[in-house]
């Protein structure tokens, strides 16, 4: 059987399948359906300073090609997901990635810190789609020389591998993806979701409490599969894709385009069986065409001119 162990900046994977943050929770739920240790890894609930009760109802939204959500980052606040969280997800064989957010530069440090200190864990994700309040409310990662200084802090706050999550929702993501490399960045994660609005027309009023949510699930994909092919041509660290990733031939396209492993989120929603399958049928599809190891995919896109 063809190789699927993958290598994200010294974080070894058996496989490139990794649970997106925010999808899957901090894991207890899945691990009652399946054995966790049989993924690559997973990126935990985006874990805060404070414990955050999120947004007001309703919070899920289908659309026609995706899901919109407007959880707000709802979660337990650092100390219980050290506490409580990580020992439970030390017990299986697998990446654990913990995903973090903040208001501020000083948020992200002490989350990093307090996490440093506990080292029950094998990488952060920070995720800089989070309004920066000291800045006037404008994303981190929305502004290249901002996102630099976010990962600057933590990248001095830890010694694990630090993976950065990318907003799409940006102008020019290669010059964020450039600014967070140079800054300390390890690899990159993208891209996160996209914002949109779902309207009821019979209430003549939003279907989210929060008005706006992120959009993910097939709508975003060929968005992401562009924004993946870009950046990989402008950085040197590995990226992890995600968007949109609902079989095991849509994960080949993220790593042909670019991508060392890949994140599954709102599909797994519709099978929570999903992220074994997508790995299953990528070894499968590997066998069937003669290639030995997944890694011999990444970046191949054949491009004319």
């Amino acid at each position: 059987m063809a190789s699927l162990k993958v290598n994200i900046a010294g974080i070894r994977l058996k496989n490139p399948i990794i649970l997106a943050s925010g999808t899957c929770g901090y894991g207890r739920e899945l691990a009652k359906v399946y054995d966790l240790s049989r993924l690559g890894g997973l990126a935990t609930k985006g874990a805060t300073l404070l414990p955050r009760l999120g947004n007001a109802p309703p919070r899920i939204a289908e659309t026609a090609s995706g899901l919109l959500n407007s959880v707000g980052l709802q979660n337990p606040g650092i100390k219980a997901v050290i506490d409580n969280e990580l020992p439970f997800l030390a017990a299986y064989n697998m990446a654990v990635i913990v995903n973090i957010a903040g208001h501020s530069l000083e948020d992200y440090r002490q989350v990093t810190q307090a996490l440093e200190e506990s080292g029950n864990f094998t990488a952060i994700e920070l995720n800089i789609s989070c309004p920066n309040v000291e800045g006037g409310g404008m994303a981190f990662g929305t502004d290249a020389k901002v996102a630099a200084g976010i990962t600057a802090a933590v990248r001095e706050a830890t010694t694990k591998p630090l993976i950065v999550k990318l907003s799409p929702n940006v102008t020019n993501i290669v010059e964020i993806a450039q600014a967070v490399e140079t800054a300390g960045a390890d690899a990159l994660s993208l891209i996160n979701t996209i914002q949109g609005l779902a309207i009821d027309v019979e209430q003549r009023k939003p279907v989210l409490g929060a008005v706006m949510g992120g959009l993910s699930g097939p709508a975003i994909k060929p968005i992401a599969l562009r924004m993946v092919w870009q950046v990989k041509k402008a950085v040197r660290i590995p990226i992890i894709g995600l968007g949109g990733i609902a079989t095991a031939i849509d994960a080949l396209e993220f790593m042909l385009a670019g991508a060392n492993a890949v994140q599954i989120g709102a599909a797994a929603f519709r099978d929570p069986l999903l992220p074994l399958k997508v790995a299953e049928g990528m070894a499968e599809w590997l066998d069937a065409h003669g290639v030995a190891d997944v890694n011999e995919l990444v970046g191949a896109l054949e491009v004319l001119g």
